[in-house]
């Protein structure tokens, strides 16, 4: 299994981050979050799928493994780093997965950077419902007006004391905002990246 390690000096967390359905673990957007994590002193480690793997060696794109197979990935990556204290999550169907190990790790947290909670255009499912029950304190970071997952469409969830939900303003799915908002994704990231932090000294002390 292939992993990329960020070059983070004298990290203070480590942080285990798989990618969405769509994008691979060194897309744009993965790259520019490790960054801002990175600039914070956490570490991140990024695996792929077996399903995008294969699309990264024959240029065919194909739907994303079984739940099976991906949670039994998810194991892979977390048993072959080794690390003694660590979160982890990912992006969408990444922080997904993650979810559904969580409890089968000793990650010290989970973090979900756009959670895909129910299908675009579809009401919300029960996708989250391994989430809300294990015992993983949880971070989810969501855009307002996330199509999988918005602010309006999620009043109705009422989340453990463990779990803390933050919306980034007018943030899609990738936590990007239109021009009219005022802001930006690189300003989204950066917060995403401090809230992440605040979040790892929360659960560490």
């Amino acid at each position: 299994m292939e992993i990329i390690r960020s070059k983070t000096t004298k990290p203070e967390f480590h942080l285990i981050l798989a990618h969405g359905a769509g994008a691979p673990m060194d897309s744009d957007w993965m790259n520019d979050l490790c960054d801002e994590l990175s600039k914070l002193k956490i570490k991140t480690y990024r695996f792929e799928f077996p399903y995008m793997q294969e699309r990264r060696e024959n240029g065919k794109k194909r739907p994303p493994n079984p739940a099976r197979v991906l949670e039994e990935c998810w194991l892979e990556a977390v048993k072959q780093l080794k690390l003694k204290s660590y979160f982890i999550g990912g992006k969408s169907l990444g922080s997904r997965m993650a979810s559904h190990v969580a409890s089968q790790t000793a990650a010290s947290g989970l973090i979900a950077y756009g959670f895909p909670f129910y299908a675009p255009g579809k009401s919300l499912s029960d996708r989250h419902d391994v989430m809300l029950k294990n015992k993983v304190p949880t971070l989810i970071i969501q855009g307002e007006r996330d199509a999988l997952g918005d602010k309006k469409g999620l009043k109705k969830i009422k989340w453990p004391k463990s779990h803390i939900i933050e919306f980034l303003a007018d943030g899609d799915h990738s936590l990007k905002p239109r021009k009219s908002s005022g802001h930006s994704l690189e300003e989204h990231l950066e917060e995403a990246a401090q809230l992440t932090l605040q979040f790892m000294k929360k659960v560490s002390k």
